[in-house]
């Protein structure tokens, strides 16, 4: 069980970044992962003052508040209308309704989780995150950085033409993920992204030009196996390295598939 010693509602980024710098201190999300944790945390830092809690669309991109719930993100209709519904998609079996209420995308992106359906979705896009005292930088970048005590204000997604799938293996509805895997067309550029390996979603490209010449059944699959082979993966309770990278060939040819389909309709 969590022990709070003290609770703080932050006035400011700069209050609750002073206030992070402590060892002891925790900056609080939705609660959902810290909670269960086995420890004393000296000082809580809550974020709720500081407006990070909506969603800000403009033609160019996406300001997602670190604070937003992934409720928020999983019914923002322009965000769903510019991924084609991908948003949903890859939100929608997280749990439940209540926890994603209650869980903050700041908090999913900061924990950079093996299992996170939320990561491998944003990687998948054009995404850069917003810290306090780092700036930007892309969301591929500090998937890989050391944790530190910034603070992660906001997520960017820049709008660019492009299509977009996901796919998640479970082996329930609203548990974790075995596998997660979302695909990308931006701008002529194929981006697969790879998940719950149970390691954190990993980035892969055409390298090869497999697919240079479109989508067929033929280039689907051999991209697939491409990208399986290559992407490392590992044995928990919830299935054998073996079986995910099994996993990985279905649902990536599977993504493939249907992202032809609709650059053949656009």
């Amino acid at each position: 069980m969590i022990n709070i010693q003290k609770y703080v509602q932050a006035e400011s980024l700069e209050e609750a970044y002073q206030l992070n710098q402590k060892r002891s201190a925790r900056i609080l999300g939705g609660m959902l992962w810290l909670k269960m944790s086995d420890n004393t945390v000296g000082t809580a830092v809550d974020l709720c003052r500081l407006g990070l809690d909506t969603i800000e669309e403009t033609e160019e991109a996406f300001s997602i508040g670190a604070m937003t719930s992934l409720r928020q993100m999983e019914l923002h209709q322009g965000l769903n209308r510019y991924t084609r519904g991908m948003a949903a998609r890859s939100l929608g079996d997280i749990v439940g309704v209540q926890f994603r209420n209650m869980a903050t995308v700041g908090g999913s992106v900061w924990g950079r989780f093996g299992f996170s359906d939320v990561l491998t979705f944003l990687l998948s896009l054009d995404t850069w995150v917003e810290l306090y005292k780092g700036g930007l930088m892309p969301l591929e970048t500090f998937v890989f950085l050391k944790r530190d005590n910034d603070l992660l204000v906001r997520i960017h997604i820049r709008k660019k033409p492009g299509v977009f799938v996901y796919q998640a293996m479970r082996n329930q509805r609203t548990d974790f993920p075995v596998l997660t895997c979302a695909l990308s067309c931006v701008q002529g550029e194929y981006r697969a992204v790879i998940g719950a390996r149970p390691g954190k979603a990993m980035v892969l490209g055409d390298e090869e030009g497999l697919l240079a010449e479109g989508i067929s059944q033929e280039s689907a699959q051999a991209f697939a196996a491409y990208a399986a082979n290559r992407t490392p993966t590992g044995t928990n309770l919830r299935g054998s390295a073996a079986y995910r990278t099994h996993l990985a060939e279905v649902l990536l040819r599977r993504n493939l598939l249907e992202l032809g389909g609709m650059q053949k309709w656009n």
